[in-house]
């Protein structure tokens, strides 16, 4: 560009070409560092067993992911991880939000550490409906359990299923005792259709509950309280030491009506305070008792077999769910009838049986 500054009759001014503009596109961009590839399932099984929590961190992940080559890689992993586990004593934690899960989960793991062994937290966070994403933040409440050498804390998104619990939580505890941990907390969600699943994979089921915090018939439910082996009242400190008394004689109470556990266990009720570490260790005397309680009448082994057996149908369902939507054909004619249906030309009944008629080849 002629810039007229530079004509002979300005002499002693003169404009320069200025700097070059830099290129749009990061010249650094293709030289950043290629993802690692896959390991092999040997090498994670290796590492799991050793107790390397980057192999088992690895290991959880490609079991929670929905991508197929990572799907059978942690298949693998985990077949031959499973004659290492079962070797833990695995307890289900539940209540309402609020109630102080995580930070009795921070209280119980160090009580628990102190007498030796090791610990792993899984800990379920509900997914956004509208986002699919969660914060995973249920680790910044255990600030001393996240420090310590001997815990494994793992969140893990709950991705839209019931409550937040699934296979992947099952495979994850297995993984966890092939790595040594004889200790696993599953704590859950916490909006009241979780427990079913937790119940199905935990060895004792412990229900936190605050008093206070409304009617206390909304806490004595049939479903959530028939399932709990232990119920704790949580935050029974200064004033709130009364209203916790009170609602611990209205659940012992309550317990009453119920029919004997399968088990042969009576459900004790406790409280205490997870923020002021006060009966901390009541608590766990009650989940120790129990343990002693169900192998010495054999119903530890029962249930244990009873819920691989669950857990095997689960499977069946979950394998028959995804072959059915992962099916080319079946998803074509999905959109075909969705749009039939929405235009209001076809039932939904109807539209599903032709789909589920074709699935089958009638």
């Amino acid at each position: 560009m002629e810039h007229p500054e530079n004509d002979k009759q300005y002499t002693g001014l003169t404009v320069n070409s200025g700097v070059a503009q830099p290129p749009v596109v990061n010249p650094y961009l293709n030289k950043r560092p290629r993802r690692k590839p896959l390991p092999a399932p040997s090498e994670l099984v290796e590492g799991i067993l050793k107790g390397d929590i980057t192999a088992l961190s690895r290991a959880v992940t490609l079991v929670e992911s929905l991508a197929p080559d990572h799907y059978s890689i942690a298949q693998e992993v985990i077949e031959k991880c499973l004659p290492y586990s079962g070797n833990s004593r695995r307890v289900g934690i539940t209540g309402v939000p609020g109630a102080g899960k995580s930070t009795s989960i921070d209280v119980f793991g160090l009580h628990v550490l102190r007498n030796g062994g090791k610990l792993a937290v899984l800990a379920i966070d509900p997914s956004s409906e509208r986002t699919k994403g969660s914060i995973l933040g249920d680790k910044t409440r255990m600030e001393k359990l996240a420090v310590h050498p001997d815990a494994f804390i793992r969140p893990s998104p709950s991705a839209g299923s019931l409550g937040g619990v699934a296979r992947k939580t099952r495979e994850t505890i297995v993984l966890c005792e092939a790595a040594g941990y004889d200790n696993i907390f599953v704590e859950t969600v916490g909006v009241g259709q979780s427990e079913t699943a937790v119940h199905s994979m935990v060895d004792f089921f412990l229900l936190i509950q605050i008093a206070g915090a409304g009617d206390e018939l909304q806490g004595i439910k049939r479903g959530i309280m028939e399932m709990a082996d232990g119920i704790v009242i949580n935050k029974a400190d200064g004033d709130n030491i009364g209203p916790a008394q009170l609602a611990q004689a209205q659940y012992r109470s309550a317990l009453h009506l119920f029919p004997p556990t399968a088990s042969g266990w009576k459900p004790e009720v406790l409280t205490y305070s997870g923020y002021f570490e006060l009966g901390i260790a009541e608590v766990w005397d009650m989940i120790d008792r129990y343990f002693d309680f169900v192998k010495s009448n054999g119903y530890f082994e029962t249930k244990r077999r009873e819920q691989a057996r669950w857990w095997m149908y689960e499977s069946i369902d979950e394998q028959l769910r995804k072959h059915f939507y992962d099916n080319p054909q079946i998803r074509m004619l999905l959109e075909q009838n969705e749009a039939e249906v929405l235009a209001n030309r076809r039932s939904s009944f109807a539209a599903a049986a032709q789909v589920l008629k074709t699935y089958f080849g009638e």
